[in-house]
Order: structure tokens, then C-alpha cells, then sequence
């Protein structure tokens, strides 16, 4: 068996980082899999649960400079607070009563503290009941929300980077006013002593954890970005010291402009990293914070982390529905906007599920909750979003496999910068000279060893790994959550990559392209009445689950009919069904069946083929000795089928429908919707080597089921796409999953496949771009450390904010006139 696990990753700088960490866990016995992402920070690990251990994966991380820190909890424990303790007796009292309730493991009260620690097993005991429990016997106890709940791990990063840019900026600016004053203004006594003592705090304590990272880094031999950085400041503040003793130029401005300007863009790309994420942060926000429960029949208030499976909520108009549910009383109109992207209100009477953190439009509502914590629809979806942050597109790879060889490379470039300048002075001055008339930071009135240090220097802190660790991450962060607000939702980064060149998509028929929920529209009886066939029809489908059975069932009620319960209930599959009433065996399904227990329908064949072509399905009801009756059934196509199908094939991408039905009633499904290819009379089992033959000849294949059913066929199909409603999304085989049932999400979800890659090959190129320009022109002597430091900073900018205008794109929506123009 093999599990999952998510950590935050502490530590990483760069795309070299990555690398080493992912190196580091690929080592550790019993992982099979990891997934490091640089953007979101954090490491997923695939591994056997029989010999994987965690404390070892933290160690191999730990010992490469990185910090591993587990981010999912056990919320079986609790911390609460109590209110009207005033001795140890009360303490002893809610201890005592506490201990005696079924389900609790143990239970701790603090006197000093007025807390309460209790661990249970929520499986038998809800906190609803324990709380209930202490109020009746004279106190108050609410749960705490703990640090790590209430503060966002990225916004108390983002707050430490901004403290250190402030005071790392302070003193820069400070430094610098001081060397404008020295060269322009007046000779300050002791000039670098004071920039000596300005600068260290900047570069040695400020700046620690980069040479932290740094020391790390060279000691397993796997340098990362934090290796320039420190290269970049701590040998030109040392050299500088020099300075003290010798007439010589000082590089300690320098060293601490350097370090600032990495501080100043590591601040900024958090910032923008976090921007980047915000759809998860409002997925999170989104829940309610309160909840109004029934607890024998008196209705207290509750927090939403309070409630268990089983508590009954009251949830009256405008208020947002806690958590997931199922209606036991009342109806109304409920505003799943957040969960499916459509704007139009839903209604929903009893027996119906909602989901929690939608709005209750209307009505007054009692609501039994099914799911809590980590199992509700709003968590799936977050978890959801976030695999899909944390995976790879297949193009990272190949950029991975480049950039951990980056560094290494930009350390060699840089040695053999400086042998040039000393080895080929003339030459380098001659092209300073030159173009130091066009930039004006060139200065050529030093030393060729001064030269040879500032140039090697400035390829040091040009070099910008980080714009290529974030270029694919930072896409899929923003587009998967510009999906989950449009309803889509995305598992993988391969899908999104796979999605843009699909060249088939195979849909399935019923819940897919139709309503799936079929009626009853003819009934034909032969030797007996239509209300006895129906009796007979009903009777047998309630042994079944198949979706054509409640259209039978619901048409037999209709008429008051009292239905029996087969014995001996067989379904056959891809046949039909069998039973026995009032002693005799009856047969339910289509010819197959009839034809397996040698009856003849010869004479019933024209008017079934007639039924059939108006795209109804037609069921045979059969005994031992006859043909009963036929039934027909018709699951209407969905209004909005044609035209997206329609749509689809502009793209130039072929449509087939996969189906059970006979070639009759798919043909006609088909014709309405414009389908082009037809498979049908299609065994469930069958559907996995309808893909593949697709697969063989189109290469490429998408399969669009209800994610159930069609698992298996979702699987096979190079991209699955889950279409429908409901609270057990995450649940599905697919890789993409339509939230809201509507068939025109398909057609965003491909165009925002597209749009994604687009960024990740526009992001990759920017980063390729600019080191492959900025090197050379480093190299050459034409770029000064600080402005290549600010270079460096804007380089991994620039991919974060291409990123955003994800957020911006013109996604395609479907209506009739926009096919229209299409095809015109």
C-alpha cells in the first residue's frame, strides 16, 4: 500500500533548490515518488506505508540546509477554552464528567490556563455533545483556533522579508548618501569605517540566512542561488576591509547594495507568490464561521469546526450554509456559485445535498450534516487546487534537468570572467572605453584587477536561477484557481499540458450529453394491460440501480400502483434484468435478453426500430413462455449539447459518443447533437477498448463521463473530464472535473489549458531570454553588480506577473451566436 504526504518546505530560494531537496527524499527508503514546487513551497511525497518514515525524510532535508514541516494535523485532539471554572474542584468536575462519556480517550483541565485538553474519537462522540454535556453541568467551553489556523504561513514570511528589507534598506540608503557626500561633497574622516560598520549588519545578520543556505548548499556540492548571492556580497565587503589599512577602492557599497537589492526582490516575489495563490486563501474564506445547531430540541450557536456528522443545522435565509449536507426539512433556492461558477440559483427541497460555504437563498432550511473537516465539498476542492499547484507539467522537467546544472555553470563562467580581464586587458579595456561613452556606469579609470573583480562580481548577481524555477508553478497556481472560480477543476499539471492537443473526445451518453433522467414515453402490451406490465416493469427495477429504472418505477407510481420486491434479483449485465413475482420468472432488458432465453420479437421489430429512431430506448418485458410487452424510454438531450458540440469540432477536434444503446437510438442522439463518430451497443467494459482503438487512431483522446460509471474508461482516455454535480468530486477518476454539469465548461477548461501552457512557454522564454542576454553583456563588463542585482530581481518578477494576467484572459463562452460566427 502506498500513502501521501504534504510538507512546507522552508529554505528554498531557487530552482537549484528544488532540485537538491528533490535529489535528497528520492534517496529515502520507502518513498516511490516526490513533487517539489517552488512557487507553493512545499514537497509532495508518494511512499510505502511499510517503510517509509518521516523523521528520516526531515533528516535527509535537514541535512542538505532545508527544513521539512508536516502540514496536515490530527484534529482528533482538541484545545478548548472553559469559562466559570473558579477552583480545582470545578476542574475536578469537568474532568470527571468528561472522562465518563463514551468516546473520550482522555481529557486534561488547566485551572491556570482555563483550558481543557481533550482527545475522542469522533467516530462515536460529536464536541456538539461534549459541549452540551459541561453547560449542563454549569460552564461554557468553546474550541480555540490555534496560531498555525488563525496566521497564514506566507504572510508571516512576507512580514519577516519586509522587516528585513526595511532595515536592510535603511542602512543601504544611508551608506549610499554617505559615498555621494565622500565623492562630491566633502572628504568624511573615517569614511570606511563607517560604511564598514553600516554594511555588516546588512550582509552578516540580515543577510545570514542566505549564507546559511549558502554553506549548506556547497557542503552537499549541490550550489544553489544563494551561493551567487553570497559570493556576490560577502568576498566585495571583505575585500573592501582592506580599504582600512590600504588606499584602495572600497566594494563594501557594493557588497551591501547587492544584498539589499536580493532582499528587495525576494520581498516582492513573495509578495507576488502570495497574489498568485489568492485563490485557495478565498476558497478558505469562503466557509461560514458559525453554525446554528439543534441539541435536544434547544438551538445553540456553534463554531463550524465544532460540528460532527449526524448535528442537525438551522439555516435560515441569506445566512451560508456551514458545511456539507443533506436537507430533512424545508426547500429553497440555493446560490452554489462559489462551487460551480453559474450564477443561476439552484433549488433544492428534502433529500437534496448542498454544500457548505453556498448561500441559502430563500427559505428555511434544516440541514443534516454528512461531511466534516477535510471530507467536505469546499476542502476537496482546496485539496484539489493545491495537488494541482504542487504537480508538474512534463515541459518542467526538461527545464529541472537544465537549471540544476545552472549554478555550477555560472560559478565556472564566472572564474573564467575573471582570468579574461586579467589575461586580455587591452581587449576588455578597449570595449569599456568604447562603451563607457554610451552607459555611463562603465568607469575604466581602475586597476585590470579591480575590473577583473567587479565584472566576475556582476555575473555572479546577474545570473537569475529563480525566474526559471517559477515560471511553470506560478502558472499553474493562477490558473488552476482561475479554473476552481469557473467551476473546473484541474488535478494535475500533465492534464493541462495534454488538454491543448487532444485531437478526440469521446463522451458518454446519459448525465453526460442528456439529463439522465429519462420518462417513460411509450407503452405497448400484448396479452396483458398496461397496468398490469407496468406493475410487473415497476416491481422488478426496484431490485435495480441502473438509470433507466426510476423513469419505470416513478411511471408505475404514477398510477397508485402498490410494487412488489422481486426474489432472486438478477442483473445481467449489458442485457437487462431478471426476477421472480407471484412465482414466475420475469425478464426486463433489450433484444440480447429476450433473444438468450429463445423468445422471437420479429413481429415487435419494425415498431421498436420506429421508437428507437426518434432516439428513445426500448425495453422488452418477458416471461418463461412470452413477450409481454415493450416499454420506450427517452432521456432528453441536454439544450445546450448541439452547439457546444458544434463548437468543439471548429476547433478541429473529432467527437465520438460511446453508449450502450443500440446503434438506433445513438444515431439519432447523435444526429440531434452533431455528433461525428458513433460507438454504440457497448458493454461498460467494453468502453476501455473503445478508447484505445481511438487512441490508435488519433492519438490524443479525451473521455467526458459522469466519472462513476465511466472510471475506467476515464482512466484509459489520456485526459478524463468529470461532468457533474454533487459533493464527492474529489472522489472521481477524471483529471479535470465540471463541477456544475454544464457541457459549455468543457470548452473553457481546453481554451484555459491553452492559455496556461501559453504563459509557461512565454514564462520560460523570458527567463531563458534574459539570462541568455544578461550574461554575455555581464561578462563584457557592460553591466555594474548593483544594477545587475536589480536585474535579477525584475527577471523573477516579471514571470510571477505574466503569470497573473491569467487572471485577465478572455476565456471563451458559449452561446449560440458565438458558434455561429464560428462556423461562419
Amino acid at each position: 500500500m502506498s500513502s501521501n504526504i504534504k510538507y512546507r518546505v522552508n529554505g528554498m530560494t531557487c530552482a537549484s533548490c528544488v532540485n537538491h531537496v528533490e535529489k535528497a527524499l528520492r534517496k529515502v527508503e520507502g518513498i516511490i515518488d516526490v513533487s517539489v514546487n517552488l512557487a507553493t513551497e512545499t514537497a509532495t511525497i508518494q511512499f510505502d506505508d511499510n517503510s517509509f518514515s518521516s523523521n528520516l525524510a526531515m533528516n535527509a532535508v535537514k541535512g542538505i540546509g532545508y527544513e521539512l514541516i508536516t502540514i496536515e494535523n490530527n484534529h482528533k485532539t482538541v484545545t478548548a477554552r472553559v469559562d466559570g471554572m473558579s477552583c480545582a474542584t470545578c476542574a475536578n468536575s469537568i474532568d470527571n464528567t468528561l472522562l465518563k462519556m463514551d468516546g473520550i480517550i482522555d481529557a486534561h483541565v488547566n485551572l491556570a490556563t482555563e483550558k481543557v485538553t481533550i482527545q475522542y474519537d469522533d467516530r462515536v462522540i460529536r464536541f456538539s455533545d461534549i459541549k452540551h454535556r459541561i453547560q449542563n453541568i454549569g460552564y461554557k467551553i468553546s474550541l480555540e483556533v490555534t496560531k498555525d489556523e488563525t496566521v497564514d504561513p506566507d504572510t508571516l514570511k512576507m512580514n519577516s522579508a519586509k522587516k528585513r528589507v526595511q532595515l536592510s534598506s535603511t542602512i543601504t540608503i544611508l551608506m549610499m548618501s554617505l559615498m555621494l557626500i565622500h565623492m562630491f561633497v566633502v572628504k568624511i574622516p573615517l569614511y570606511t569605517w563607517i560604511i564598514a560598520i553600516l554594511g555588516f549588519p546588512v550582509i552578516f545578520i540580515i543577510g545570514r540566512h542566505v549564507h546559511r543556505g549558502s554553506y549548506y548548499s556547497l557542503k552537499s556540492l549541490k550550489p544553489n542561488m544563494d551561493v551567487l548571492v553570497s559570493l556576490g556580497s560577502i568576498p566585495p565587503y571583505l575585500i573592501g576591509l582592506t580599504g582600512l589599512f590600504f588606499p584602495i577602492t572600497t566594494f563594501i557599497e557594493m557588497a551591501t547594495t547587492i544584498m539589499t537589492f536580493h532582499l528587495i526582490g525576494k520581498f516582492l516575489e513573495s509578495k507576488a507568490k502570495g497574489k498568485a495563490s489568492q485563490a485557495i486563501k478565498k476558497l478558505m474564506e469562503l466557509g461560514a464561521k458559525t453554525a446554528r445547531i439543534l441539541v435536544d430540541g434547544n438551538e445553540i450557536e456553534v463554531l463550524t469546526n465544532e460540528l460532527s456528522v449526524k448535528d442537525i443545522m438551522i439555516i435560515r435565509p441569506g445566512e451560508k450554509i456551514p458545511t456539507d449536507g443533506m436537507i430533512i426539512e424545508g426547500k429553497s433556492l440555493i446560490d452554489e456559485s462559489i462551487a460551480t461558477g453559474e450564477s443561476m440559483p439552484v433549488k433544492k427541497h428534502v433529500g437534496d445535498n448542498v454544500i457548505g460555504a453556498t448561500i441559502n437563498k430563500d427559505g428555511l432550511l434544516k440541514v443534516e450534516v454528512t461531511k466534516v473537516g477535510k471530507e467536505t465539498f469546499l476542502s476537496q476542492v482546496i485539496e484539489m487546487v493545491e495537488a494541482c499547484q504542487g504537480s508538474k507539467v512534463p515541459i518542467q522537467e526538461f527545464a529541472d534537468r537544465i537549471t540544476s546544472y545552472f549554478v555550477p555553470a555560472i560559478m565556472v563562467l564566472t572564474v573564467l570572467t575573471f582570468s579574461s580581464f586579467l589575461i586580455f586587458q587591452n581587449f576588455h579595456l578597449s570595449i569599456l572605453e568604447y562603451m563607457g561613452t554610451i552607459l555611463p556606469w562603465i568607469n575604466t579609470d581602475q586597476t585590470p584587477l579591480t575590473l577583473a573583480f567587479i565584472t566576475a562580481t556582476a555575473v555572479l548577481v546577474i545570473a537569475c536561477p529563480c525566474a526559471l524555477g517559477l515560471g511553470t508553478p506560478t502558472a499553474l497556481m493562477v490558473g488552476s484557481g482561475v479554473g476552481a472560480e469557473k467551476g473546473i477543476l484541474i488535478r494535475n499539471g500533465e492534464a493541462v499540458q495534454t488538454l491543448k492537443d487532444i485531437k478526440a473526445i469521446a463522451f458518454d451518453k446519459t448525465g453526460t450529453l442528456t439529463y439522465g433522467k429519462p420518462v417513460v414515453t411509450d407503452k405497448h402490451a400484448i396479452g396483458i394491460s398496461e397496468h398490469q406490465m407496468m406493475h410487473v416493469a415497476g416491481s422488478l427495477e426496484t431490485g435495480s440501480e441502473h438509470p433507466l429504472a426510476m423513469a419505470i418505477i416513478e411511471d408505475a407510481k404514477k398510477a397508485n400502483q402498490k410494487l412488489s420486491n422481486p426474489i432472486d434479483f438478477e442483473a445481467i449485465s449489458g442485457m437487462g434484468i431478471k426476477g421472480i413475482l407471484d412465482n414466475k420468472t420475469y425478464y426486463f432488458g433489450n433484444r440480447k435478453l429476450i433473444k438468450s432465453i429463445g423468445h422471437s420479437y420479429d413481429g415487435l421489430e419494425s415498431t421498436m426500430q420506429q421508437l428507437e429512431n426518434e432516439a428513445k430506448t426500448v425495453m422488452i418485458l418477458a416471461d418463461d413462455l412470452e413477450i409481454l410487452g415493450i416499454i420506450a424510454v427517452a432521456d432528453a438531450l441536454k439544450p445546450e449539447a448541439t452547439y457546444v458540440i458544434r463548437a468543439i469540432e471548429n476547433l478541429g477536434i473529432t467527437t465520438a459518443m460511446i453508449t450502450g444503446d443500440n446503434s438506433r437510438t445513438a444515431l439519432a442522439i447523435a444526429k440531434k447533437a452533431g455528433i461525428t463518430r458513433i460507438i454504440s451497443d457497448v458493454l461498460p467494459e467494453g468502453k476501455v477498448s473503445e478508447i484505445s482503438k481511438l487512441q490508435s487512431e488519433f492519438g490524443l483522446v479525451a473521455m467526458v463521463g459522469d466519472g462513476i460509471n465511466d472510471a475506467p474508461a476515464l482512466k484509459q482516455a489520456n485526459v478524463g473530464i468529470a461532468i457533474g454535480t454533487g459533493t464527492d468530486i474529489a472522489k472521481e477518476a477524471a483529471d479535470v472535473t465540471l463541477v456544475s454539469g454544464e457541457l459549455h465548461t468543457l470548452l473553457t477548461s481546453i481554451q484555459l489549458s491553452k492559455a496556461i501552457f501559453t504563459k509557461i512557454k512565454q514564462n520560460y522564454f523570458w527567463a531563458w531570454f534574459y539570462n541568455a542576454i544578461a550574461i554575455p553583456f555581464a561578462m563584457l563588463g557592460l553591466l555594474h553588480p548593483m544594477i545587475g542585482a536589480a536585474a535579477m530581481s525584475i527577471s523573477s518578477l516579471n514571470v510571477i506577473y505574466n503569470s497573473l494576467r491569467l487572471k485577465k484572459h478572455s476565456f471563451l463562452k458559449v452561446d449560440k451566436e458565438l458558434v455561429h460566427a464560428h462556423s461562419s
